[in-house]
């Protein structure tokens, strides 16, 4: 089967974002178009105010674009309201972020099974869930630490055992290697692969043209236009 005849996992189709500020219309993105296949690692390569952030949260459905399409796997997220956006993410999404975004006051365990709270899981399924997927990423004998008691490094992997906890087809990951360091980065890249590995499609976004070399392809957004895909 030819490869332009496969669904892509995701599809972007002349996307544009228009927002209105005090100085006028602003065009954060403009005619973007792409696709990414099942299984694909994809690195959005582009400087802070470049439109990658904006454009990763219209892929994920966080938000709609001015005009153009935005298809998840096969499902046209533009034609949905928010409710039916929030309901397609929730079974074949998850986020990694910069800067973590774990709270606190729980246990990495609590932190991983949060999505699965907010999901009516039964206690003993989530509890389950959450260590399986904290063995994933490495972190099985830190269950019971708090954020403040592990590296960086274990943060993000707990971050990422919490994306993948309800097993997403997509992983997005939004810098997450801005806040490490060099060495515990490539570790974090390492275990992205390893995702991919098992079949998950995965968007790093990120200003590193390093970061975009452990992709498969990779993309430059400068001022809201996707300027050119390069194979890494």
């Amino acid at each position: 089967m030819s490869l332009s005849t496969v669904t892509p996992m995701v599809e972007a189709q002349h996307l544009s974002k228009q927002v209105i500020s005090p100085e006028g219309d602003l065009l954060i993105l403009n005619d973007v178009s792409l696709r990414i296949a099942t299984g694909e690692a994809v690195a959005i390569v582009g400087a802070s105010g470049s439109g990658k952030s904006t454009l990763l949260g219209l892929l994920a459905g966080l938000d709609v674009p001015t005009r153009g399409r935005v298809l998840l796997d096969g499902i046209d997220l533009t034609a949905l309201d928010e409710d039916g956006r929030a309901g397609v993410r929730a079974g074949r999404v998850g986020f990694v972020f910069q800067s973590f975004q774990l709270l606190s006051s729980l246990t990495a365990l609590e932190n991983v099974m949060l999505p699965l709270v907010y999901a009516g899981v039964p206690r003993a399924q989530r509890m389950q869930m959450a260590q399986q997927a904290l063995a994933q990423v490495g972190l099985a004998d830190r269950a019971s630490h708090r954020p403040t008691e592990l590296s960086g490094g274990q943060q993000q992997r707990v971050a990422i055992a919490r994306a993948l906890i309800n097993r997403p087809a997509i992983v997005l990951a939004d810098e997450p290697t801005g806040a490490l360091d060099s060495r515990t980065g490539e570790e974090i890249l390492a275990l992205f692969k390893s995702l991919q590995r098992e079949g998950h499609t995965i968007i790093l976004i990120t200003h590193d043209p390093a970061v975009a070399q452990h992709a498969d392809r990779s993309y430059q957004i400068h001022d809201g236009r996707l300027l050119m895909a390069t194979p890494s």
